[in-house]
């Protein structure tokens, strides 16, 4: 039976919604009212309260500080805040503190009742879970007592060759596990919930350490029964399978089917999915580990194909090298051009091809880093605040890296890729623009060429050298040498940050014939010298 405290400061009120609710029919007892929060504070650190009916508007301690000293220092109790209606909106503030529900004045038993049921229902749920929980934490507890545990520890020292091999085989066998097999493979097993692609708080972590001794569990019985291997848990989070078998097709598949197996039941118990890399095969349980770190790596792909993974290394094909130069030519044009379904497009297909040459996620986040940069160079010239224009850039670059799964990172693209082009679409609205950002294409495409001049832009253009100087100026806020001079130094910064060339060779493929005044424009745009910028990049 739930224990509910009412908090108001009319009598009237709580008279009412003592009389009115059936209280033995909701198997919930009244247990006390209060006139003000003050009153129910002390209530609360005397008695046992589940729920707490409260009205806003109180003398000495409203129901607002009721709700924050219950929310600091009773976080179990539910709380229900009754408001009038000039109260509503100031009551939903109270959402920080945890508060259940909100009801407006008037309240009638049909809804009070209503209500109490509905936290009636939270509370069995929570009970439920917290049942679940000490009984899987009674079940871990009871696991590592036992000899499984040691069993455990002696088949991951075995794999991961941190003592010597003979060691772990000698003591598994005094264990009655031995490995008289042809060939061996190992799978690693990770619950999504709680690996990299997630942030875990500290229950979270000893959530997962229960969840992955289920897993464990599940293994162990089918593998067992299919007489397939051997089952351990590595540390508090993963599970291992040691297959032994012949290497043939039929136990390849066989292994697959065991690990689909294990999966869906894993869900069907739990809810939760399962991410499994299975390495290759080996010959003799000292070449162990090798098999061990390859199922390792299949379980970091679960950043570019996602959650819910079985990969098998020996089925994976690829170089993992791709080359993105005609895919950035074609969407810099297609965004250029205004055609949004060609971008869009390009978008995908350089997604898909990072995804199929299965990269590690630094080189993951490189290539999205270089579509970026292309990206925005098609309008940051054009900006009337290139500065920022470069900052809101950098930000994404480095917010590229920080999510957690692959696709979180290309929605990041995806998105700066529509603000740009809905940006260009609209200053291309006027003649004037256009000829402005087909100078920004030229300047772009030939930065390189030392003899790249006012003079020689206007031929291309086929206008005169005041009229244009006017209308870029009007579009960028700067000159058409300052804007080669920026787009130069943003080409020589790249080079310097990701290339290990000389300076003179930089100072050549950005369009300087001179090394020394490139080094002398380089410092005077960034503060510092190349080599200075390039040591400080490059650590």
């Amino acid at each position: 039976m739930y224990k509910i405290l009412l908090v108001d400061d009319e009598i009237l009120v709580r008279d009412a919604i003592r009389e009115n609710i059936d209280w033995g029919k909701l198997d919930c007892e009244l247990i006390g009212d209060c006139e003000n929060g003050k009153q129910a504070v002390e209530f609360v650190k005397t008695h046992e309260v589940d729920i707490v009916l409260t009205d806003i508007l109180m003398p000495y301690m409203d129901g607002m500080e009721l709700s924050h000293f219950l929310h600091d220092n009773y976080p179990d109790v539910l709380i229900v805040i009754f408001s009038g209606f000039g109260e509503f909106e100031y009551a939903k503030k109270a959402i920080q503190y945890n508060v259940s529900e909100y009801m407006l004045k008037p309240v009638t038993a049909m809804e009070l009742t209503k209500v109490i049921e509905n936290m009636k229902e939270k509370l069995d749920s929570r009970k439920k879970e917290q049942r679940k929980m000490e009984s899987l934490t009674q079940v871990s507890q009871d696991y590592h007592k036992n000899a499984n545990v040691i069993r455990s520890k002696a088949l991951d020292c075995l794999v991961k060759c941190t003592r010597e091999v003979q060691v772990s085989l000698d003591e598994l066998e005094r264990m009655g596990i031995t490995f008289q097999a042809a060939s061996y493979r190992v799978a690693v097993f990770d619950i999504d919930t709680y690996s990299e692609m997630y942030q875990m708080d500290m229950d979270k972590q000893q959530e997962s350490a229960l969840m992955a001794f289920v897993l464990f569990n599940v293994g162990d019985e089918i593998v067992v029964q299919e007489k397939a291997g051997v089952v351990y848990q590595e540390g508090n989070n993963r599970v291992c399978i040691i297959f032994a078998g012949n290497r043939t097709k039929e136990f390849s598949e066989n292994i697959h089917r065991i690990c689909h197996e294990i999966q869906k039941k894993v869900k069907e118990v739990i809810g939760l999915e399962t991410s499994i890399g299975i390495g290759s095969w080996v010959r003799s349980p000292y070449e162990l580990i090798y098999s061990y770190r390859l199922a390792a790596k299949a379980i970091d792909y679960r950043y570019l194909l996602g959650g819910n993974l079985l990969f098998d290394m020996e089925e994976k094909k690829t170089d993992n090298s791709i080359f993105l130069i005609n895919d950035l030519e074609t969407l810099t044009e297609a965004i250029k051009s205004g055609d949004r379904r060609l971008m869009e497009e390009t978008l995908g297909q350089i997604e898909t091809e990072i995804k199929s040459a299965l990269v590690e996620k630094s080189y993951a986040c490189i290539y999205l880093q270089q579509v970026i940069r292309a990206i925005g160079n098609t309008c940051q010239s054009l900006s009337e605040e290139p500065e920022k224009i470069i900052a809101q850039r950098e930000a994404l670059l480095k917010a590229v890296t920080e999510q957690r799964t692959f696709s979180q990172a290309a929605a990041l693209v995806e998105k700066y890729a529509q603000e740009v082009f809905d940006e260009l679409q609209e200053l291309n609205s006027s003649s004037g623009q256009r000829q402005g950002m087909l100078a920004m294409d030229y300047i772009q495409k030939n930065y390189m060429d030392p003899c790249l001049s006012l003079n020689s832009i206007c031929s291309y253009l086929n206008i005169s050298t005041s009229y244009f100087s006017t209308i870029f100026k009007e579009m960028t806020g700067e000159t058409f040498i300052e804007v080669l001079t920026r787009v130069r130094m943003e080409k020589a910064k790249e080079l310097l940050e990701n290339t290990t060339m000389k300076n003179y060779e930089i100072a050549e493929k950005v369009g300087f014939s001179d090394p020394h005044y490139f080094g002398i424009s380089f410092k005077k745009i960034t503060g510092k010298t190349p080599t200075e910028y390039a040591r400080e990049k490059r650590r």
